[in-house]
């Protein structure tokens, strides 16, 4: 499963904030929180689990949550490498309209 298809859905970022917040929720305790059906609250848990972003023990009868740090820091490392790519290329395009405007003054 895709990490970013995971995080498309808005109910699903909802129960990794409420992770990040709380720990560890029990699947109940996580169904609590919505107005949604606990089987769609379930279907949305697969798909965390199956992109790697949260982590599922159970306890007796209870199915507990809770955010798998190995995959947030995973994401996070993406993202500062999109961040530093990206900051180069402005800088790159702000030397450029730099030297452009150098010209454009020697020449007026």
């Amino acid at each position: 499963m895709d990490v970013f298809y995971a995080l498309a859905d808005p109910t699903r970022r909802k129960i990794l904030e409420l992770l990040a917040k709380q720990g560890e929720l029990t699947a109940s305790q996580i169904y609590s929180y919505f107005s949604t059906s606990p089987p769609a609250i379930s279907q949305h848990l697969k798909v965390l689990r199956e992109a790697g972003l949260v982590n599922m023990k159970k306890r007796a009868q209870q199915r507990i949550y809770q955010i798998n740090p190995e995959a947030v820091l995973e994401l996070e490392d993406w993202s500062k490498q999109l961040t530093v790519q990206w900051n180069q290329r402005l800088d790159a395009l702000e030397e450029l309209l730099k030297a452009k405007k150098g010209k454009d003054v020697s020449n007026g």
